[in-house]
């Protein structure tokens, strides 16, 4: 009986060293030369477009609320409530470098857009100092945010267009862009008719994915939600091209200087401040700051940010009804 245990004992140890001898072999199921980098998130293509309505041509968007009582604040006033709260909630980007973005060093939020709201909050407390509730949203969301009052107001690259304007109320435009097109350095394409059949990444209901789904030249929208996702997808060959507003492309070639812009503009794209529709007084009063802003708050922050990646340097005159 111990002479049997023992010679099965011994079987077993010797089945297993023989395995372990013999693994064969290794073997790759997935070569990392074939593996795709991943996308990010909620990749989608043209079924995001015509958020934008920029065919809609039923009114003059450019024509905003005068202002009446200048940055005096009245009793009652949807400014007196944001006092009262004691915060300015304000919808922007983190994303978009410029305009929008989250400084890696020290965490804050920056940009023209972000100089845009402190001023806002600067009229209305005082100082701007503690005084913003930033709320990071994608592009999709900004009429979305302010239907539901869940912001104060929206400062986000966001052209005013007719459309928008059955939704949401639109202060003057503070700024004037136009959509061009970012390409890799060795690329051939100076115009979106050269990228017929070809995919080119743009945000969701943005004014830019409408344009490119809408060329006759067909090229393939990929719409994500945020433009450091487009940008990514340059980089990793995931798309030929992104296209948008040229200084929301400059903010990436700052980034990637490997990167070009091509193509002169094909668009024309007037940034306004969004307010929840209702809030007459909350627009005439972001009208009267942006008045005082573009005597000279306007042009220091486009100094700081923009004037030495882009021609310009005026701020666009306010038009009213």
């Amino acid at each position: 009986m111990r002479n049997g245990l023992r010679t099965a004992v011994l079987g077993a140890v010797l089945v297993l060293a023989t395995a372990c001898g013999s693994a064969g072999a290794p073997v790759d199921p997935a070569p990392a030369g074939d593996v795709a980098p991943p996308q990010p998130a909620n990749v989608g293509g043209a079924d995001n477009a015509g958020g934008g309505g920029t065919a809609d041509t039923s009114c003059n968007p450019l024509a905003s609320l005068r202002p009446t009582n200048g940055t005096s604040i009245t009793s009652g006033s949807t400014m007196a409530k944001i006092k009262e709260n004691g915060k300015l909630v304000a919808g922007v980007d983190q994303t978009t470098f410029l305009f929008g973005f989250r400084n890696p060093t020290s965490g804050q939020l920056e940009g023209f857009d972000i100089d845009m709201v402190n001023e806002i909050a600067k009229a209305i407390f005082g100082s701007a100092e503690g005084r913003v509730q930033f709320r990071a949203i994608p592009s999709k969301l900004r009429e979305d945010v302010l239907e539901k009052k869940q912001v104060d107001i929206v400062v986000r690259t966001y052209s005013i267009t007719c459309s928008r304007l059955k939704k949401v109320a639109f202060s003057t435009a503070y700024y004037q862009a136009g959509q061009r097109i970012l390409v890799e350095s060795g690329s051939k394409v100076t115009q979106l008719s050269d990228l017929g059949g070809r995919r080119v990444c743009a945000t969701k209901t943005s004014t830019s994915l409408t344009k490119i789904a809408a060329d006759p030249s067909k090229p393939v929208p990929v719409s994500v939600d945020n433009w450091s996702d487009c940008l990514v997808m340059l980089q990793q060959k995931q798309v030929e091209a992104v296209s948008t507003d040229d200084v929301i492309l400059a903010g990436m070639l700052a980034q990637d200087p490997t990167l070009k812009i091509v193509g002169d503009r094909f668009s024309e794209e007037n940034y306004g401040i969004g307010v929840p529709k209702g809030n007459e007084d909350m627009v005439r009063y972001v009208n009267a700051v942006l008045e005082n802003v573009r005597g000279g708050a306007w042009q220091t922050s486009y100094a700081k940010w923009i004037g030495n990646k882009l021609e310009g340097g005026t701020p666009p005159s306010p038009q009213y009804k």
